[in-house]
């Protein structure tokens, strides 16, 4: 075993940054992150400078006391596992090369980094967006740039529909495109979704989703698209099979682009907004838990964050007191 100390700035840690670059070919980004996480850690934890070259005796009480450390500095989760990463695989470096005998981070428990906020649309972006659909298809049938001026309808009644039932009822997409003609209840106001794992679990349709699932229907039926079989498909596309999940969600740009919304919105975010704003209203979270279909209330959890963020944001913009200066 190698027992000789290196004294110069870096000492094992040069060698370490040598075998990133040469055999590894790491970029300059990770070379610079890797290297900063290991003096971070003479720093933080030994009280030493970046001449420190003693990791012969870091042991795995001081690799915990360095993550307690970044915790109390305020790092995040996801920076926090970055720099467990770097002195993991530094560790395992100078145990390949016989500096040292254990890799004090290797028995550490991995950390879940951080999951960021899920976006929502505001009740006013989803109403421009239903409008965007209208005013495509209209301005399509005005510059002449659909084969038919009743398939272009069809395509519009369609897609507002889609978007509708989604955020009526909080439906993945594949859920909205996989619901049958027998699934859905409008008298009721209800649909029959399949979820993950093909369970099923009944959601709601509000009067918009209704209204615009009537107009849809007929004008399906106007154009002899599909039958009243209760396994064929609810949605179709103009040669009257299954619309494809992916042909909507290219559609769906070219519609975020004419509301002029973030192009990053996608069906998901209806969803998202669907909880977020049954929860703003007063909604218990078994009950979205329920008509999301979620198996686990900790998965339904993350709602609750946002709306307490949209709360907070609401307070801090509307209440005077809490702009008011520190005198």
């Amino acid at each position: 075993m190698k027992n000789e100390k290196k004294s110069d700035l870096g000492g094992y840690l040069s060698d370490f940054i040598s075998c990133l670059q040469n055999e590894r070919n790491a970029s300059e980004h990770t070379i610079a992150a890797y290297t900063a996480s290991c003096i971070e850690f003479a720093q933080r934890v030994r009280s030493s400078d970046a001449s420190f070259n003693d990791w012969q005796s870091v042991d795995r009480e001081q690799a915990k006391s360095f993550i307690s450390a970044l915790y109390e500095a305020g790092n995040s989760k996801r920076s926090i596992a970055r720099k467990i990463s770097a002195l993991r695989s530094f560790f395992r470096f100078l145990n390949r090369t016989g500096a040292v005998q254990i890799n004090p981070f290797a028995a550490l428990p991995p950390l879940k980094a951080d999951k960021p906020l899920p976006k929502i649309m505001s009740i006013n972006q989803i109403d421009t967006l239903i409008q965007a659909v209208i005013s495509t298809w209209a301005d399509a049938i005005a510059s002449k740039r659909v084969r038919s001026e009743v398939g272009a309808e069809f395509s519009c009644a369609r897609d507002k529909a889609i978007i509708e039932v989604i955020y009526s009822g909080g439906l993945r997409i594949s859920e909205a495109i996989n619901i049958n003609y027998g699934d859905i209840d409008l008298s009721s106001g209800v649909v029959k979704v399949r979820g993950k794992g093909k369970k099923e679990r009944l959601a709601a349709l509000g009067r918009p989703a209704v209204n615009a699932l009537w107009e849809y229907l007929d004008l399906r039926s106007s154009l002899g698209l599909g039958g009243r079989d209760r396994a064929s498909a609810l949605f179709l596309n103009q040669s009257g099979t299954r619309l494809s999940a992916r042909s909507f969600q290219r559609d769906l740009k070219n519609y975020l682009l004419t509301a002029g919304l973030p192009p990053d919105l996608t069906p998901h975010k209806l969803r998202h907004s669907f909880a977020t704003h049954l929860l703003d209203a007063g909604a218990d979270l078994r009950s979205v838990q329920e008509l999301l279909g979620h198996e686990n209330l900790s998965t339904t959890q993350i709602y609750t964050h946002v709306s307490a963020e949209r709360l907070r944001k609401v307070y801090t913009e509307s209440h005077p007191l809490a702009r008011r200066k520190k005198s």
